[in-house]
């Protein structure tokens, strides 16, 4: 009975460890995919979809988002990298190569045969131990010197394919975030308040933050109506110009040319009389949101629109409305009965402005300040192809998000791969304090955090052990803020290069990379669920 009870418990611990293992290889698969984009000279990723859509990045997190992953550990490292653009916005990919780099360090502890709870323990050890010497290695930042939110939004940049257009992008986030932010008092952004409007065509240097609203809509000129309006007052309906259907699809037949005009007439008359109420609350700019059901608009109400001096604007996305309602301080009116003067924002200029061969934008300016604004603001975002117009925008959005990592934990470290060996040297020496399996455990990970400093020498083509090794010597003598300057390809001191990055982005790195792959590690078993109502034979006991 003992015999085949122990038989039993060797072939379960056998089963563990080979579901670790496949686990432990699909998720450094993934890590190993995305390791070569990581750095300002790592490389670009091109996916192409079913459709023959193609994307260029080498964004982290943009990158497993599209890639088509099958196995759930796999996934896990997607959602990893997600959890991290959420939390930082920045280090997508840097999550991912440290929690490649513990897995392997963890695949090395499990072979010596340290049971994985052991293992777990101490990588939980290390991770607060992590946390400490980033907070100790890290500078203060004042949210009212823009200099220091300038050098992590261009150090965020650097490492884009737009990175060529750092100097002009970086202070359109900085200055953006800090339009809607109170600096003296602010502990987070909504980004929400920061609209990051698409147009193709020009080139990245067009790309501007906007003193009011940029829609990419086009005015309505079907009945000549107006393209300028000077001391705008702005009206935003959600419900249709146009003549009223049943709930239910109906067909009318009409016999007579009579009942032809007077079926017109009554329709003139509905319009006419929905367009006079709007002209006379002053309203002379009217914004209408698209409609699934019926024509938002119709010929008609356009030509009484244009007779009426007011300039449509049409297809505002349903998405869109709030944002217009906040940075105008206009009402969304969902009825023409409550359609009045007081529902009404004022603009100094709305006008239609040409981009190139590529359409036209309606910008609105000289908007009322105050609280009706709501601190709100628009950066038109100008590219010459869809490829590189996606990519800048997805680049403005990751410094964007480090400027408010900045805002939500005010503390800069320097980047170059150097917290990474500060953690690497200061956990190796603490481990030898320790004592015991924990001990090692710390050791391997401490050693696993190297990869980084190894990654980014490689994909900037140097010699990564020799530059590795010359970073760890500058660690161990107690220089903190020796990175690897990847442009001059040898080891100086990165914060005086005004190389630096949020202490929010790698501290969540660091912690979000333990915790998944102590959750890898716990896994012991993978059962597929059934159909409901099927049996499937066998019992999870």
């Amino acid at each position: 009975m003992a015999e085949s009870f122990n038989t039993k418990q060797k072939a379960n611990d056998e089963k563990g460890a080979d579901v670790r293992a496949t686990n432990i290889l699909a998720a450094r698969a993934v890590a190993d995919t995305v390791r070569t984009s990581l750095g300002p000279k790592g490389m670009d990723k091109m996916i192409q979809d079913p459709k023959g859509e193609v994307i260029i990045s080498n964004d982290g997190a943009t990158i497993l988002q599209q890639m088509k992953l099958s196995h759930p550990t796999a996934k896990m490292m997607a959602e990893l990298s997600k959890a991290q653009d959420v939390e930082a916005g920045d280090g997508t990919t840097s999550v991912v190569v440290i929690a490649g780099a513990l897995l392997g360090a963890a695949e090395r502890l499990l072979s010596k045969g340290i049971h994985p709870q052991t293992i777990t323990e101490a990588f939980l050890m290390a991770a607060e131990k992590a946390d400490e010497v980033l907070q100790e290695m890290s500078v203060p930042v004042d949210l009212s010197n823009r200099d220091q939110l300038l050098q992590s939004a261009t150090t965020s940049l650097n490492s884009k394919v737009v990175s060529q257009n750092s100097d002009l992008l970086a202070p359109i986030a900085v200055d953006a975030v800090l339009k809607v932010i109170d600096p003296a008092t602010a502990t987070n952004v909504d980004l929400s308040d920061i609209r990051l409007v698409k147009k193709i065509g020009g080139t990245a240097d067009d790309t501007e933050l906007v003193e009011g609203l940029v829609l990419t809509q086009k005015i309505s000129k079907v009945a000549g109506g107006p393209r300028r309006v000077e001391n705008a007052k702005v009206g935003l309906i959600q419900f249709c110009l146009s003549a009223p259907k049943t709930d239910m699809e109906s067909n009318i037949q009409v016999r007579d040319y009579s009942q032809m005009d007077r079926l017109l007439r009554e329709e003139r008359t509905i319009i006419a009389k929905m367009v006079k109420q709007i002209a006379k609350t002053g309203c002379n700019v009217l914004l209408v949101q698209k409609s699934i059901l019926r024509d938002a608009t119709t010929d008609l109400s356009l030509d009484f629109c244009a007779k009426a001096k007011i300039l449509v604007v049409r297809d505002v996305e349903r998405d869109d409305i709030e944002f217009i309602s906040r940075i105008l301080g206009v009402e969304p009116v969902a009825s023409i009965d409550h359609f009045t003067a007081d529902k009404l924002a004022n603009a100094g200029l709305v006008c239609e402005e040409a981009v190139g061969s590529e359409g036209s934008i309606v910008r609105f300016t000289g908007l009322s300040s105050g609280p009706s604004q709501g601190g709100c603001v628009s950066v038109l975002v100008r590219a010459s192809n869809q490829l590189l117009l996606d990519e800048t925008e997805r680049s403005i959005h990751d410094a964007l998000c480090v400027v408010r990592s900045l805002v939500k934990r005010k503390a800069l470290i320097p980047g170059g791969a150097a917290p990474e060996m500060e953690v690497s040297q200061k956990l190796a020496t603490w481990a030898r304090t320790i004592g015991g399996i924990p001990a090692v455990c710390i050791e391997q990970y401490a050693q696993a955090l190297e990869l980084v400093p190894y990654t980014l020498a490689e994909n900037a083509g140097l010699q990564p052990v020799e530059i590795v090794t010359k970073l760890r010597a500058a660690h161990a003598q107690g220089d903190k803020f020796a990175g690897i300057n990847v442009k001059k390809g040898c080891i100086t001191n990165i914060y005086e290069e005004k190389v630096v990055q949020p202490l929010l982005v790698s501290s969540s790195s660091m912690k979000m990379a333990t915790e998944t792959v102590r959750m890898i590690l716990k896994i012991d078993d993978i059962v597929i669920r059934g159909e409901p109502g099927v049996s499937t034979g066998a019992a999870a006991a």
